[in-house]
């Protein structure tokens, strides 16, 4: 059972980590990185507990390849982090 479930542009995109992440509760973050979303991963999960969160995005969205996604085509709120 998720936590929460949010849009892809709600989360902050840490390109340097290649990831995105969300604030928990907990205090930590939730991470999904983008190698996982190219595999179709949408759980984004906190390595400080339990919870866990559904991403919601389009993967068509998502460029195959070597790992970068800042060619994506993604909102421009999050193009801009």
């Amino acid at each position: 059972m998720w936590y929460d479930e949010v849009e892809l542009e709600d989360m902050e995109r840490d390109d340097q980590q290649q990831r995105f992440t969300y604030p928990c509760p907990c205090g930590d973050v939730f991470i999904l990185t983008f190698a996982d979303m190219r595999d179709g991963e949408e759980v984004a999960r906190c390595p400080s507990c339990s919870l866990i969160l559904r991403v919601v995005y389009d993967a068509a969205d998502l460029p195959a390849g070597s790992g970068d996604i800042s060619t994506a085509v993604l909102p421009d709120d999050i193009a801009a982090h």
